[in-house]
């Protein structure tokens, strides 16, 4: 079964790391037999009623576990994971759930309403009541967004991989091929809906992100010329403030 851990507000101002690189740290906490499948970025509503450290992003680490008795021990590993690493004048948050749970529906919902509106600590309560949620230092703040990742990852449809199938480690130019068998799949969005094949080559501009689309890693490419093409997106300029993910 997939499970899904979600953190945020776990890093400060001053800070040369952010949540996604702590929740990427997180596959070396895992139980034997259970596997890290990916890392989502979610990115939540920017605005000025929101406390923030630098893009109000949060993270979700989904791990493929064989039985649903890991999950009380990751739980466990999950704050002790916050606790270890997250830095002074943090808020983190931490939240645990599987797809079936119950409040699921709601919590997809309470994930969208953070893109868009202001929303509380209460609201999140009320709304993973049936899963955990944890909040582990500072204001506590960090169980709005730890919670948003959970459902926002969970719809399918939002965010962009921050890791899978070890995408930091392909060159700036690689094979569609390659990319597929890392399980990507590479979808053209020029006008006329080209195919990429196997043979053809991408590339990512040192910055592969595919995106969460359809409950894949999905990596939306445009051509650049016969058999190249080059992916969307790139790395955005910042100091050391917004740690990069």
């Amino acid at each position: 079964m997939k499970l899904y851990i979600g953190f945020d507000d776990t890093d400060n101002h001053d800070a040369d790391r952010g949540t996604g690189k702590l929740a990427r740290w997180f596959e070396d906490a895992l139980p034997a037999g259970c596997i890290m499948s990916g890392v989502v970025r979610q990115q939540l509503l920017i605005d000025k009623n929101i406390p923030y450290t630098s893009h109000n992003s949060s993270a979700c680490v989904i791990a493929d576990i064989p039985d649903r008795i890991f999950v009380d021990v990751i739980i466990e590993r999950a704050i002790e994971h916050v606790k270890k690493y997250s830095l002074e004048g943090s808020d983190p948050g931490v939240c645990v759930a599987s797809a079936a749970d119950e409040s699921m529906d709601r919590l997809i919902a309470f994930g969208l309403s953070c893109t868009s509106q202001v929303v509380t600590q209460r609201d999140a309560l009320r709304t993973a009541s049936r899963v955990h949620l944890s909040g582990h230092g500072g204001t506590n703040d960090g169980i709005i967004g730890a919670a948003a990742a959970v459902g926002l990852t969970v719809a399918g449809w939002y965010g962009r991989f921050i890791e899978h199938g070890g995408l930091r480690d392909f060159p700036e130019i690689v094979s569609v091929s390659e990319l597929n068998e890392a399980g990507m799949l590479i979808v053209s969005i020029d006008r006329d809906a080209m195919v990429p094949a196997p043979s053809d080559i991408v590339n990512t501009k040192g910055w592969l992100r595919p995106r969460l689309w359809g409950n894949r890693a999905v990596l939306f490419v445009v051509p650049q010329s016969q058999g190249v093409w080059e992916s969307l997106g790139g790395k955005r300029n910042k100091n050391k403030k917004a740690a990069a993910v």
